[in-house]
Parts: C-alpha cells; structure tokens; sequence
C-alpha cells in the first residue's frame, strides 16, 4: 500500500470496534494498518479468537466477547446461516458482555471507528466524548437510488425512491425497538449517560457536538456501487480496503505444482459458512468438475469444505485450509465463492469472473450486483447448488469472453484505486489534521 504524502499534524490513539466474521473484520485491519502507517496508535477490539491474526498485523488488539468461530461452527451457528432466528435472550446475554467489553477496549482512545454489527460504539464515543467515525463495506446512509441492502437494483421512479429511502429509517427504527432496552440500560448504568428517546437517536432534543454528524468512510468502490447523489457530504466513498499478503506468503510445493499444470484450476472459497454437512457441497463440487473436464483448488475454511475429498480424485482436487486471496485469484480462471463482501472484493481486484453461492445476509445482494456488473452468472443460492447447478455455471464463466473482458477491465479499475490512503487522508482531513 502506498503511504500518504501529506503527514498528519498530530498522532492520535485510535480504537477500530468491529464485530462479525474475518471477512467483516480484515477490511477494518486494513485501514488499521493505513493509519498505523500515518504514525497513529491503533487498537483492533474484534472478538478474541481473532487475537493472533490482528497481533500479526502488527496492530494492537482488545477482546470482545464471544467467539465468532466456535459459534459458526457451532448447531447454533448453523442454523443461523440457514437463516433461522436465534433465540432473543442468547443474543441479549452475549450483545450485553459485549458493551461491557467494548467499553473496557475504548477507555483512553482519541478517536473512535465502528463498524456495522458495533453501532454501539455511538454511545461510547459519546461518553468519552471523542470524535467517532462510522466505516463500512457495505452502503448503509439512507437513500433513494437503492433500498436497504437491495443495492444491486436501481431506481428511477420517484415513488420507488421514496419507499428506498423510507427503508433504511425503518429499518434503523426497528433495530432501535429491539436492542432499546438493553442500550439505554448500558447508557444509564455503565456510561451514566441519559437514555436516548422511545423513537432513537435522530430524535434527540440536544445532540452533543462529537456525535452529531458522524463522517462515514465506506471501503468499496465507486465503479462498483457509484455514490448517490443523495447522500451528505460527508459520506465518503474511498474504494475498496485491501491488505497486501502476497509478497509475504510462501505456498507450499503441493499447490505450486498443482498451480503449474497445464489447465488451470479453478478456485472454490466459502470463507466463515459452515454448514451441518459440508461433504455434500465437497460432492457437488468434484462432480460439477468431473462434468465440466475442470481441476479445482478448494480452499476449504471454517466449514471445512473438501475435506472428504477421495483420494482417487486428488488429480483433479486440491484442498488447502487457506490462502491469501490477492496471492492466488490472479492466478485462477474464475473463483466459486459465498459472495461475502471482502471475497466479492479480491476478486474484482484479481480481475476475473465469478460464481456466487450466497448462503444468507449481505452475500445474494453481492452475487445480484456481479452478475449486473455482467462479470457472474445469476447467483446459485447455496439451497440450489448442486453439481448440475454448479456445472452450467462454471461452463458459463470459462466461456464467455465478453464476461472475462468486462471483468479484466473492472479489476484494471480497482487496482488503480488506493482505498486504505483515501480513507486516511479523509479521517486526517475530517479531523483538521491536514490542511
């Protein structure tokens, strides 16, 4: 990543509050890294078995409670993926160690950035009564041009807009209902602070002056989801916030030699899903290679993915825990992946066309917007996959040159983009650091 030219005048102890998988935090860590680079102090607060790979980066680290791979893995997590609902007092227990945790991690820090799934950080930013930024990778200021995580589809019908821009303050609203309770206990008894208003914060009588226009940084890119001309000023879209792992990372032989084959393989990734029973999607996957006359590199993650791969099919399949993305997606024909928004990101940056197994939350909106961006066939639900499924799919993205120059052509643009020093020249601007 290349440095920012123009040095803050002072050096701040920043906190980056993030909660969710490692493909929800590792954009955060690259801002981290960004403004660690500008001379800052930066402390990561993510869920604590993420500690080693934020200790890595060279960053420092504060636990939040849970720990977001055990549940994943867990029944409990499983089904959530699958889209069922948790029960409320579980989720109430866990939100409530996170608050406490949370604010232990943010005491001293003179800035604060929090992410989607930690809007709590408001409230801690308030108390401490410090400017607080809102970074996200998906675009979440209300508007008309797309409704709430519907921002594949644009309108142009007046009426259509109203009701897009109307959805993001029901859905704020709704949010409010739900953890207000709990939220306003944490103000009142941890922060000592007064509770917020029945209908939320922007119904408050007297905002204080760090919390009431809150700058937002957004890590995607604008030749991907062009910034509407609604939003405020200081909405900001940077482009996409990568960290670079490739020169560091050293593969083993097995994979090199399987690289280094005649045909190339292509690459299967699912990143955190997990699923009660990964061998059928491992079956779906060789069979859909076998049909397709395909090797296939399958990277196989938290879900364990690939690992009841027979030998007899170890020529055609190689399966490998995990690795760096911008290392191997340049070197694959196409990438089979959840749609998660950091996959989505790699590979756009890697230039090269896709398949979209989404399983649930953001991922169908990812694989709705590649397939608009004409760079992925329509998204396979991962309900819907199946070797037949997943077959045609790749059939398509091997064979289309217009979809793979379309694709060569949008990776050109994202790598031309610096996200992580955009987004720090507009934190040092935001905050009077530069001139």
């Amino acid at each position: 990543m290349s440095q920012s030219s123009t040095a803050p005048s002072r050096k701040l102890q920043i906190t980056i509050l993030t909660v969710g998988s490692r493909g929800d935090l590792q954009p955060y860590c690259a801002l981290g890294i960004g403004l660690k680079r500008a001379g800052h102090k930066v402390k990561v607060a993510a869920h604590e078995n993420f500690e080693s790979f934020v200790r890595k980066l060279d960053l420092e680290f504060a636990p939040i409670a849970g720990n977001i791979q055990e549940f994943l893995q867990s029944k409990q997590g499983q089904r959530l993926i699958a889209g069922e609902k948790l029960k409320l007092e579980e989720r109430d227990k866990l939100l409530l160690e996170q608050l406490e945790s949370a604010w232990s991690a943010c005491v001293g820090s003179e800035v604060i950035i929090y992410t989607p799934l930690a809007t709590f950080g408001y409230h801690i930013a308030e108390k401490l009564g410090v400017p607080c930024f809102f970074a996200s990778v998906l675009p979440l200021t209300p508007t008309g041009m797309f409704g709430f995580l519907k921002f594949a589809q644009i309108a142009k019908n007046p009426l259509k807009k109203a009701i897009n821009y109307g959805s993001y303050l029901l859905v704020e609203f709704l949010h409010w209902q739900r953890y207000r309770p709990l939220l306003n206990h944490f103000r009142t008894e941890t922060l000592k602070l007064p509770p917020l208003p029945y209908l939320g914060r922007r119904f408050r009588q007297k905002t204080p002056a760090n919390v009431s226009q809150i700058p937002v940084l957004y890590g995607f890119s604008s030749h991907i989801i062009p910034k509407p001309k609604d939003w405020p000023h200081w909405a900001y879209v940077t482009g996409f916030w990568f960290i670079d792992q490739a020169s560091d990372y050293e593969p083993p032989l097995e994979l090199e030699d399987f690289l280094g084959r005649k045909q190339l393989p292509l690459c299967f990734g699912f990143g955190s899903m997990t699923m009660p029973n990964p061998e059928y999607l491992t079956h779906y996957i060789v069979e859909a290679l076998k049909k397709t006359h395909q090797g296939g590199i399958i990277l196989s993650g938290w879900g364990n993915v690939g690992r009841t791969v027979n030998v007899k099919d170890s020529l055609r399949v190689f399966v490998i825990k995990e690795v760096p993305h911008d290392w191997l997606f340049p070197q694959v024909p196409a990438v089979v992946h959840h749609g998660g928004a950091s996959t989505t990101a790699a590979v756009l940056r890697a230039g090269i066309p896709s398949v979209t197994v989404p399983f649930f939350a953001d991922q169908p909106i990812w694989g709705e917007k590649l397939n608009k961006l004409g760079v992925s066939p329509a998204p396979i639900p991962y309900q819907k996959v199946s070797d037949k499924t997943l077959a045609a799919a790749i059939d398509v993205v091997l064979g289309d040159e217009v979809m793979k120059k379309k694709a060569q052509e949008l990776g050109q643009k994202i790598r031309a983009e610096d996200g992580v020093v955009n987004a720090v020249e507009v934190f040092h601007r935001h905050l009077g650091l530069i001139e």
